[in-house]
């Protein structure tokens, strides 16, 4: 496993492999859901590739993502809950920003697979960079920008045979207590993979 390398509070994650993999055709027809996983983790280098097929930088020129955003306002954030605590996937740096110690991947959801599964990854909208005030027009590209990286992430797991599924089964107030959010973000849903059982 790539020793990690810190940047104050960033574990740089080990570089995305942006080759390989299979076919987009391939993966579209092997996506589907599942809600059963082995404990096994996820590798460093497996983490990496996911998150940065998920919302990575993929035009570094520009700071383009892999995901599009509703007038580039790049106001979901994906936080990591693993074994390990809380954290925030930094897609400039390509790394991990601690942000709790805490286990609280069965906060996550109400599904009793949630706190076994290896990791959790939570959509936050942090409606400060949304320059609309109109609350359903918020409401509607957050969820529209959530949903564009839960399917790349769900592209990328049919593509390395990773199990996945996305969850709107969440207590959102609880778990952003949980959390420790701010007054100005919002989790928008939730999305739980790992291996499957069968790995």
């Amino acid at each position: 496993m790539p020793v990690d390398i810190r940047l104050s509070d960033v574990v740089v994650l080990p570089r995305p492999r942006t080759d390989g993999g299979k076919p987009l055709m391939a993966a579209l027809a092997g996506r589907h859901s599942t809600r059963e996983f082995s404990s096994a983790e996820i590798p460093a280098q497996l983490v990496s590739d996911l998150l940065w097929a998920a919302d990575g930088v993929n035009r570094v020129q520009t700071g383009g993502r892999t995901a599009p955003s509703a007038k580039n306002w790049r106001e979901i954030d994906i936080y990591v809950a693993r074994g390990d605590g809380l954290h925030v996937y930094d897609s400039t740096l390509h790394g991990l920003r601690h942000v709790l110690r805490q286990d609280l991947r069965a906060a996550t959801g109400i599904q009793d697979f949630v706190g076994a599964a290896p990791i959790n990854l939570v959509y936050v909208a942090d409606l400060a960079r949304v320059d609309s005030t109109d609350p359903v027009e918020r409401r509607f590209y957050c969820a529209a920008d959530a949903a564009f990286i839960a399917q790349n992430v769900y592209l990328f797991c049919a593509s390395e045979g990773l199990a996945c599924v996305i969850r709107g089964a969440v207590n959102r107030r609880a778990l952003a207590q949980a959390m420790q959010l701010g007054p100005h973000q919002r989790v928008i849903f939730a999305q739980t993979l790992g291996f499957p059982t069968s790995h």
